[in-house]
């Protein structure tokens, strides 16, 4: 039996993952597609509702994102979040205009009032906080819809037209200073849309068994092994289904952790599967001297990889299918139709065009991070495996600023280690979801042994998150970090000076690069 679904429509804005992943903790099923997707293609997806996410365009303007007005007639609940909100507002024939004065605009935290009675505030209390972020005013609603929600500065913060199910709110429900937020959308799928709630990793786990079988066959299949939680669970997915069909694959680029590629190795000996190891940093190092930009790193460093999977793919013979642990947050960030390129994943915006595979097979593509650690339970890994910390596939490689040598990643593996242990010496590395370091391409001046050096910046990077789409900067204690920093200054050589990095994403990315 096939999901529910709900179509999140991307209008742009810095919260529309947030919005799926909202929607997917409701047990729904839900994916992003662009706004320009033809609204055939749409109906062919059969969603039970739809929402419109925010965006940083005015919807008055000639050359704003616009809809499908059809969309409107299909019969299909809609929900809109703030430039949604208005999108529905002035297709429908209201009017939205710019805020005359600053009283109009609202931004961050603001005191909501609901008027009940309402779907969309159903058991809710009679206020609450949310996070609003517009300029632009509902000056005329729609014939049809009514307010149900008001702040002291906008009367309209929130319109509903319950017969046809069409419901718009100026703030955003899918982020955690909205409260209640969670509540509103649950309220949208179930009293709206009439969700059944039938999304769950185990039904997931049993039919993405039986498709991979039924795509497979008899055929054999090569793995992209990591050592991290989406190439692991990958394994131990595609293990269960195809058993003795599967050769796992360890590169070692050269780019790894301080010890990492004889843990990988050693953590899956312990399995009932074949491994191989490839050991190429010779030939990473090799194509990546003097490459500067990040994203032709990337590029370079799929590239290699899948150059490697081939190679093994020919002595082992007849290999059909290569197997990568690509997530939706890969997939998403990559670009997508007209959707931003946040950065190329190498296994996703870094393939080159041609691969000599009949497939490539992508199990956990359309998985959140959190949904990946729920399937690898399903799948009885142990939590080792499990709650491992993230590591990206291009491994130092993007935390080297600037050109890549063996040098530079001695450097920073024996820094990185020191992070590593002492954060874990303190008791946070439960606390914090993705710790590491990195070597930036800046020197400066500092005094050591009476004598002046002339040295590297290294950066400490610490952030909390419950989905890695959004991440708040960890608050390490000052004498945590004053320890990491006076150990590697006299530790580890060519580095002078440690900073620490406080920026949340958004507006930056986890990773620098």
């Amino acid at each position: 039996m096939a999901h529910q679904m709900v179509v999140v429509l991307d209008f742009g804005g810095q919260y529309n993952q947030l919005i799926a992943r909202r929607v997917r903790e409701c047990q729904v099923y839900c994916e992003v597609i662009p706004y320009t997707t033809p609204l055939e293609t749409v109906k062919a997806m059969n969603p039970i509702g739809i929402i419109f996410t925010g965006g940083p365009n005015s919807v008055y303007l000639e050359d704003a994102p616009k809809v499908d007005p059809a969309i409107f007639t299909w019969g299909v609940p809609v929900l809109g979040i703030c430039y949604g909100c208005q999108l529905m507002a002035q297709e429908l024939g209201g009017q939205v205009v710019p805020a005359q004065d600053d009283s109009a605009r609202e931004y961050g935290k603001t005191a909501t009032y609901y008027d009940p009675p309402c779907k969309l505030f159903d058991g809710l209390p009679d206020s609450g906080i949310s996070w609003m972020s517009h300029s632009d005013y509902m000056a005329k609603v729609p014939e049809g819809f009514r307010l149900v929600a008001h702040s002291d500065a906008c009367p309209n913060v929130a319109i509903a037209d319950e017969a046809r199910g069409f419901y718009g709110v100026q703030f955003h429900p899918e982020v955690n200073h909205t409260e209640h937020g969670s509540q509103m959308l649950h309220n949208f799928l179930y009293q709206v849309c009439h969700a059944r709630g039938d999304w769950t990793m185990g039904d997931y786990c049993k039919t993405a068994i039986a498709s991979i079988r039924e795509k497979i066959g008899d055929g054999k299949v090569l793995l992209a092994l990591s050592g991290g939680v989406d190439s692991s669970v990958a394994a131990a997915l595609l293990a269960e289904a195809v058993g003795d069909q599967l050769t796992c694959v360890f590169v070692d680029h050269g780019l790894m952790r301080k010890n990492e590629g004889d843990e990988v190795e050693a953590a899956f000996a312990k399995w009932d599967i074949h491994l191989i190891r490839m050991n190429e940093e010779e030939r990473f190092l090799r194509e990546l001297a003097g490459v500067t930009d990040p994203e032709k790193k990337r590029k370079i460093i799929g590239e290699q990889f899948i150059r490697v999977f081939e190679q093994v793919g020919k002595q082992i013979g007849s290999v059909d299918y290569l197997v990568q642990g690509t997530i939706y947050p890969d997939v998403i960030e990559s670009g997508k139709g007209d959707a931003a390129v946040i950065k190329s994943h190498h296994n996703v915006g870094g393939l080159p065009d041609y691969v000599d595979f009949k497939e490539i097979i992508e199990p956990l593509r359309m998985l959140f991070k959190d949904e990946v650690r729920q399937l690898g339970r399903e799948l009885g890994l142990p939590d080792y495996l499990v709650n491992r910390q993230p590591f990206p596939g291009p491994g130092l490689g993007i935390r080297i600023i600037g050109d890549i040598t063996k040098e530079k990643a001695d450097i920073l593996r024996e820094a990185d280690a020191i992070f590593r242990e002492e954060i874990a010496k303190a008791g946070l590395d439960s606390q914090i979801d993705q710790y590491f370091t990195v070597l930036t391409d800046t020197h400066s001046v500092g005094v050591m042994g009476d004598g002046r050096t002339y040295d590297y910046t290294l950066a400490l990077r610490g952030v909390t998150t419950s989905d890695f789409m959004t991440a708040d900067w960890a608050r390490i204690p000052y004498e945590v970090l004053d320890t990491v920093s006076v150990r590697i200054v006299n530790e580890v050589k060519h580095i002078n000076r440690i900073v620490y990095d406080v920026t949340s994403k958004p507006p930056a990315t986890i990773e620098w690069e």
